[in-house]
């Protein structure tokens, strides 16, 4: 099973739920780390890290020699990626998407492809967990490639819970879609409220199952709670303003770490996960 924590918004401790659900559960785990612009889930697993991957994408390289100015390269591009000026062409590689259409309908087979350094994917382990993320390079705008390659080593038969970007825009879909299940991580204010609903929005979307947590639940006010009902997505777990799991975050601790009910608490929202996808299959299947 494939789970995306996300949040329409930030600083709503999506990256808490990640790793405290990571590391509750037994057996074979995988945590993916795809909030590549901003990683942070490595600061409370404190993986050992056994590989680094530089990450490249293909971006056009027009031979002028060959080229006739025709035009078609850019005619095909929706992303002003590559344009004919004067007499020559110019691509633009931090616009490119890398979908390879001016290559394919360039008569004169005048465009190759190159690699552009989207940045780094790094692979360890701690306890048994398996941890991969990606870290963007300092510049790059296109996030949605990397998450992407970070997804690839999500395998058959591992649990993969993957800690998604924020927000509802192009890098959290990649992280979403194709997930088994979307934990949604909220708080009870009007923000958590107004990006919650962009986020349920967009797992609507996709057709996905999803939950929520609400974190700092005895803040705010009840209308995310009100909210969720109306919508038939059900809250799976409440984390209270709590100003001793505060401070062990402010140290890089992870929720469940140490005595107390956490560890149970999560296990107990990975068994209610399990039922909602469950009965989701069972429906589609019906169907």
């Amino acid at each position: 099973m494939v789970i995306s924590v996300a949040s329409g918004k930030g600083g709503t401790g999506k990256t808490t739920i990640a790793t405290s659900l990571a590391c509750s559960i037994e057996g074979d785990v995988a945590l993916l780390d795809c909030d590549v612009e901003e990683p942070n889930a490595h600061l409370f697993i404190h993986p050992h890290i056994h590989t680094v991957e530089t990450i490249r994408t293909p971006v056009p390289e027009v031979d002028m020699s060959k080229c006739t100015l025709c035009g078609k390269c850019s005619e095909i591009c929706r992303f002003n990626a590559i344009v004919v000026l004067g007499e020559t062409v110019l691509p633009f590689p931090e616009l490119c998407h890398s979908c390879g259409g001016c290559m394919l309908v360039c008569p004169e087979n005048a465009i190759t492809e190159k690699g552009r350094e989207l940045g780094v994917i790094e692979r360890g382990t701690r306890n048994g967990l398996e941890f991969i993320h990606g870290k963007l390079r300092i510049g790059e705008a296109m996030a949605p490639p990397l998450i992407r390659k970070v997804r690839e080593f999500t395998r058959p038969g591992i649990l993969t819970i993957i800690d998604a970007p924020p927000g509802t825009s192009c890098p959290v879909i990649a992280a979403m879609r194709g997930a088994d299940f979307v934990l949604l991580v909220t708080e009870p204010t009007p923000f958590g409220l107004h990006d919650l609903k962009l986020a349920i929005g967009a797992v609507n979307v996709l057709g996905i199952p999803c939950g929520l947590v609400i974190n700092r639940s005895d803040i705010g006010d009840g209308r995310v709670r009100a909210y969720a009902e109306a919508e038939g997505v059900p809250i799976l777990m409440e984390i209270p303003f709590d100003r001793k799991i505060a401070e062990a975050y402010s140290r890089g601790e992870m929720l469940v770490e140490g005595s107390g009910e956490w560890p149970s608490r999560f296990r107990e929202l990975y068994g209610r996960i399990e039922m909602i996808v469950q009965e989701s299959q069972k429906k589609r299947n019906a169907q």
